[in-house]
């Protein structure tokens, strides 16, 4: 659980906003292992916007719960932007939120490699009106938890920038 009051504090604004708009939330977690899902659901009243939250930390997972293509992955990689998008994709398709965001990325210590380094982390957002929004972010190794922190903050602006349109 992330106990940073900044964090807390934009999570708690963005359920009041989901909520006044009746907006709905799914989140598609790999490196961030539920981490989005529970700041947002340690808000009191977040049941009204968190819908479902999937944690897809392995290729089966993805590919099982959300429904990306195992070709995606294997032409792509798991850390890559076809597949953020897929899994935001596949998380808005398995539910009933009106926007879905995705995480996949490589947190360390191990794992990295020249081309995706330790810090590489992809994001999809997807809405119901269309579209899927990707981000890449490139943190360095700030360490397990510090890349995972930096990933659950931009995944939160990713929601932000849903609501504000």
């Amino acid at each position: 659980m992330i106990e940073d009051a900044e964090l807390l504090a934009r999570a708690e604004a963005l359920v009041a906003a989901f909520t006044a708009a009746r907006r709905t939330i799914a989140t598609a977690e790999s490196c961030t292992g539920g981490l989005v899902a529970g700041l947002l659901t340690a808000v009191p009243g977040s049941s009204a916007v968190v819908e479902r939250g999937f944690v897809t930390y392995s290729n089966e997972a993805k590919a099982e719960a959300i429904g990306v293509p195992m070709d995606l992955i294997r032409q792509h990689g798991a850390v890559s932007a076809p597949v953020a998008g897929a899994m935001a994709a596949g998380a808005l398709a398995a539910s009933r939120a009106s926007v879905a965001v995705a995480i996949t990325g490589i947190a360390g210590p191990g794992g990295g490699s020249a081309e995706k380094p330790v810090g590489l982390v992809h994001f999809g957002l997807a809405q119901r009106e269309g579209g899927i929004r990707l981000l890449e972010r490139r943190y360095g190794d700030l360490g397990r938890a510090g890349i995972r922190c930096a990933a659950v903050a931009d995944a939160l602006g990713l929601l932000e920038e849903a609501i504000r349109g």
